[in-house]
């Protein structure tokens, strides 16, 4: 299933450091696409664990079209996140220490399809509107957007 669940059969459900990469989807209306996430009930960004040889465009690319079905015509690099902000624990117990790599996309294609093992549902919010209950490792990294946004 992958790196870091590999990792897990050795380590169990203690820290890990988990590189991955998330993608601020904005759609012509300038909304933001979040996912409404199965594991915590809270709405993300797509995104996720980087898996080995893998660049992190790749991971994005990747990620996105796994989650969304929207497959990126060209991404922007937006920044690396890290730090105690990052650090969470899966409501199964396996606990990370995240460093993201998260991206801009503007150029997309395709039809919005959740992902069944992992969404509940897609949607596109106005930066002014997002909904209440945003993934942890997450927010930080919309706020930044938003910020920079003016």
């Amino acid at each position: 299933m992958g790196y870091i669940m590999e990792l897990r059969k050795i380590v169990g459900s203690r820290p890990l450091l988990m590189v991955g990469a998330s993608v601020l989807v904005v759609n012509p209306k300038e909304n933001l696409l979040l996912q409404l996430r199965k594991d915590n009930g809270h709405w993300g960004l797509p995104g996720g664990a980087l898996e080995v040889m893998e660049s992190l465009e790749d991971t994005a690319i990747r990620e996105l079209l796994e989650e969304t079905g929207l497959s990126a015509n060209a991404l922007e690099f937006f920044g690396v996140f890290s730090g105690m902000e990052f650090h969470y624990i899966y409501p199964h117990g396996d606990e990370v220490y995240n460093v993201i790599a998260a991206f801009v996309c503007r150029a997309y294609e395709g039809e919005l399809k959740a992902q069944p093992e992992e969404v509940s549902a897609l949607r596109f919010f106005p930066l002014n509107a997002l909904p209440e209950q945003i993934n942890g490792p997450d927010f930080p990294v919309i706020k930044r957007f938003i910020e920079e946004r003016g």
